[in-house]
């Protein structure tokens, strides 16, 4: 008996905390090209059941014992019964549910007001109107209030739609226009040795409306945003990066060659307004092979890294005090690395950048074996006169 009255209260409870929660599936109705997309993304992944990295970390986390899920903040903004458990300092640990299936929501970051800027992390600050939804258009930058409205022309035989039958818009919100908007869980990391484990070092005075962190992780691609007003273009909510499509932002990273005296070097340019590789999990890595007469030559590829610590040691990123080096690939740095090897004419320098998701030194300890692939992100070809 007792064990029945205590799973109906646990099933109630899990009931009353996902009352707040409006789930992404509303939204697929009027928005199917941008519900399917978000449904791929890592957003939607977000939560330990859907992210291994993330659980990986997290299992060995010590807040674990505690059953603190502090990581709820940005990986499951919508489950209400986390937040208000750490709102209340009471302890509360990750569950299935609806909200965490869905991680990182659509109203999650279209219910975001503005960005409240800490030392540790940064807060999104959600508005109190749950019928209002923030959203970004050139063309209504000024409404503030968009409501559902249709308009007949040609004597009734042609009819126009704008706005939503199911919420209001406010188009006037600046953070959806130059990008701040993801600074409320992009920006930085700070853990209790006052060591930013995580860092955009982004000046969030050089986003632009023209170049901002949607115009790249969230290009224009071809589809409509909704099936009420139709467009012929829409901002891809799959939201590209090393996990997800990240062929798409291959334009930031260019690649040079230059036959030297003695040897070649080979240039790397990061056209992007933050460090290639922000996570220090992440391993980039340059590989260089020479093909001559028929032969492949491997060089020794050049590692980009970023490694936390303490006492001169690799260190977990609640344990870690200081960086202990850190070679990435920096905002708008052009580097170039030389190679020794001599080169003949007629031979064809083949470079590849790619990366590891996980350092195939951290996939092992954290028994993430399947991130080990190098994935390719750019590569290029140069023939010697």
């Amino acid at each position: 008996m007792r064990i029945v009255f205590w799973s109906l209260l646990l099933v109630a409870f899990n009931l009353s905390a996902l009352e707040k929660f409006q789930s992404s599936q509303v939204c697929q109705k009027c928005h199917p090209l941008i519900y399917k997309e978000h449904f791929a993304s890592q957003h939607r992944k977000a939560s330990i059941f859907d992210d291994a990295i993330h659980k990986a970390v997290w299992d060995k986390h010590p807040l674990k014992k505690k059953n603190k899920y502090t990581c709820a903040k940005c990986h499951t903004p919508n489950d209400a019964r986390i937040i208000t458990a750490l709102q209340n300092k009471k302890s509360a640990a990750p569950m299935q549910n609806k909200a965490q299936e869905e991680g990182v929501s659509c109203v999650s970051c279209h219910n975001i007001k503005s960005i409240q800027k800490h030392e540790k992390s940064n807060t999104n600050l959600i508005t109190t109107n749950k019928k209002l939804l923030y959203s970004a258009r050139e063309s209504e930058k000024n409404e503030k209030d968009k409501k559902y409205k249709t308009k007949t022309s040609l004597f009734g035989f042609v009819t126009q739609k704008s706005g939503s039958p199911f919420h209001e818009i406010d188009f006037s919100n600046e953070i959806f226009y130059n990008g701040n908007v993801c600074l409320g869980c992009h920006s930085h990391k700070e853990n209790a040795h006052k060591l930013q484990v995580c860092k955009m070092d982004i000046n969030e005075t050089t986003q632009s409306e023209k170049e901002n962190c949607i115009t790249c992780h969230m290009p224009l691609v071809q589809g409509s945003f909704s099936t009420i007003s139709q467009s012929k273009m829409h901002r891809y909510h799959g939201f590209t990066g090393t996990i997800h499509k990240p062929q798409m932002l291959k334009k930031y990273l260019d690649i040079g060659f230059k036959k030297e005296q003695k040897g070649f070097s080979v240039t790397l340019t990061n056209h992007a307004s933050h460090a290639f590789l922000l996570q220090p999990l992440r391993l980039a890595q340059l590989r260089v092979t020479l093909h001559r007469a028929g032969k492949k030559i491997t060089l020794k590829p050049k590692n980009f890294v970023r490694i936390i610590g303490k006492d001169k040691k690799p260190a977990p990123p609640w344990v870690a005090t200081e960086v202990l080096k850190n070679t990435q690939l920096q905002a708008k740095e052009q580097r170039h690395i030389h190679f020794d090897a001599d080169l003949q004419s007629g031979d064809e320098v083949v470079v590849h950048f790619g990366y590891y998701v996980v350092n195939p030194k951290a996939a092992k300890k954290l028994n993430l074996t399947e991130f080990t692939e190098f994935k390719l992100f750019k590569e290029e070809r140069f023939y010697v006169k």
